[in-house]
């Protein structure tokens, strides 16, 4: 019996595109995936991506694509980067023609580029999926040659690219997913509020830092989960750590320190925490809202069109979040904190009326649209 050709799914939005291949083997789907993405943080340091080791974990093959990209700034790393392009190409082309997928998923950013044009030269059907409210250059490019665009935001909107436009929601990871339908959680290991501090699979050094200055008044009232990330450029974890093992026994014990956190227990520390502080890009957005946890929300100031900040003031507007700026004081990030969870009982009914705004259903929608129209 001849082999499925396989599913190959791309693209710089991890988290959803894992969510997908999460609910394709869980339905015991018989098409093969395979994920070309970046193998490593970036190209000047080798240490293993988010994606990569979240990926090879679910035995879903993983090909490196080696490609590059037009940046704001202008110096010599941009001038090789700009000469990676075409190598991207190619290597698309030698992917695509060696695996002869029956479809290609994208999830933007600039390594689904290269994937989704050739895969369209070669008469492969492309689908992508946008995260954030507008359609960023690469899907408007992408979505030119795609059957369907799949997005998180009702609100999203292109006149040229209306009739390829179909609202899903965005795809929740299965860790989150499950703790939703189950409605369980494990009981926190400390009588104290709870406070998971995440800045995303890569981390956040300005998240890091005020946490690392305040680190003594916080474990005062509050136990700690703390996902710095292992970027070698701030080194954040080991001087975190560092500074953990030299605190009094009492606080240590309140302050769990990790540079990642696997996906499949981010769902239980969630759900169990008080607050959560956090960057506000897309997935963390819709998982807040699915949790109903209310957060603490620091924007990337150089996201997208501002997505960030715009995602971070529908929760604040919404009553279940503030917004500190990036670059704001230590005094002032410690005073939100204690504000807000001291009100963490008020924002029951806002998060209902928020959910009834957002499909959760989003990973399903996807692979059923895309099964039925390959």
């Amino acid at each position: 019996m001849q082999q499925p050709r396989p599913l190959i799914i791309t693209g710089g939005h991890v988290t959803p595109a894992l969510a997908v291949i999460d609910v394709m083997q869980a339905r015991n789907f018989k098409v093969p995936i395979i994920f070309v993405g970046r193998q490593y943080n970036n190209n000047s340091e080798e240490t293993l991506s988010f994606e990569y080791r979240e990926v090879t974990k679910r035995s879903v093959p993983f090909i490196h694509l080696t490609t590059g990209r037009f940046t704001r700034s202008m110096n010599m790393s941009t001038f090789f980067d700009v000469l990676r392009i075409p190598l991207g190409f190619i290597n698309a082309f030698w992917i695509l023609i060696t695996h002869r997928p029956t479809a290609i998923l994208s999830f933007g950013g600039y390594l689904a580029l290269p994937m989704a044009l050739v895969g369209f030269i070669l008469g492969i059907s492309i689908y992508t999926h946008e995260q954030t409210r507008e359609l960023g250059l690469t899907n408007r490019i992408i979505g030119r040659v795609a059957k369907k665009i799949f997005t998180s935001f009702p609100e999203t909107q292109n006149s040229s690219l209306v009739h390829k436009i179909h609202y899903t929601g965005n795809p929740l990871r299965s860790g989150i997913t499950s703790f939703i339908k189950k409605n369980i959680s494990q009981p926190t290991k400390s009588s104290l509020p709870l406070i998971y501090i995440t800045g995303g699979s890569l981390g956040s050094h300005a998240i890091n830092s005020y946490i690392e200055y305040n680190l003594s008044a916080l474990l005062e009232k509050y136990h700690l989960i703390h996902q710095t990330g292992n970027v070698a450029e701030f080194n954040d974890y080991e001087r975190i750590r560092l500074l953990r093992e030299s605190l009094p026994d009492d606080k240590r014990t309140h302050y769990e320190l990790y540079t990642h956190i696997p996906s499949d227990e981010v769902g239980d520390i969630m759900q169990r925490a008080d607050l959560i502080v956090s960057r506000s890009g897309a997935n963390t957005f819709f998982e807040l809202i699915a949790l109903s946890k209310p957060s603490v929300l620091i924007p990337l100031p150089w996201s997208a069109a501002q997505e960030q900040q715009k995602h971070a003031q529908i929760l604040k507007d919404a009553g279940v979040a503030t917004i500190v700026d990036q670059g704001d004081s230590n005094e002032h990030f410690l005073h939100v904190i204690n504000t807000m969870i001291s009100q963490t009982q008020s924002y029951e009914d806002a998060f209902k009326q928020l959910q009834k705004r957002y499909i959760t259903e989003a990973s399903d929608i996807i692979v059923d649209a895309i099964f039925k129209n390959t």
